[in-house]
């Protein structure tokens, strides 16, 4: 080996480290940036309009459900809890009927267990389609005040983590 290949011996190396740290940059950046929500309106059944563009400044829950989800029956009353627990702060709730579920479903349901807060069902299945595609039921998704998709639950959130979550988001 030669003096002047021992001298270059370390930019190989050190060409891989400023590799391997810049994708591990955008592997993080992509992680940790918030995506944004997709601009939706939601028809209630009640027959009102609301976009996700006239919930900016508050942090909203969307919640994807089914009458016929077990899991989505189960965690219902600890949503309504949720809701009323954080309504006063600015918590916004849509819960979305999937496009299956029968609209006279929908509507005992939402009536015999006194929803408070917007039901809406996704009678052609556009809006899952626009928040990623969902099929899985429940799947939750939390949105912040700049209109940003900060987490996303399929299954039963832990309640106590997307309490602390909300309160975080509220306080902001």
């Amino acid at each position: 080996m030669t003096a002047q290949t021992s001298s270059r011996s370390w930019i190989k190396p050190a060409a891989a480290a400023a590799v391997v740290l810049a994708l591990a940059g955008i592997g993080y950046a992509s992680f940790t940036s918030a995506p944004p929500a997709p601009n939706v309106t939601f028809i209630s059944i009640a027959g009102d309009k609301v976009s996700i563009e006239s919930l900016r400044g508050k942090v909203v829950m969307v919640n994807f459900w089914a009458t016929s989800c077990v899991t989505c029956v189960k965690e219902m009353p600890q949503m309504v809890e949720t809701y009323n627990k954080y309504k006063a702060q600015g918590l916004e709730f849509v819960a979305v009927a999937m496009q299956y579920d029968p609209p006279n479903y929908v509507l005992n349901f939402t009536e015999t267990r006194q929803l408070p807060f917007k039901v809406a069902i996704d009678s052609a299945g556009d809006i899952a389609k626009q928040f990623g595609d969902v099929t899985l039921t429940p799947t939750t998704f939390v949105i912040d005040k700049q209109g940003r998709i900060i987490k996303q639950y399929v299954g039963e959130p832990d309640f106590p983590a997307l309490h602390k979550l909300i309160e975080k988001e509220l306080a902001s």
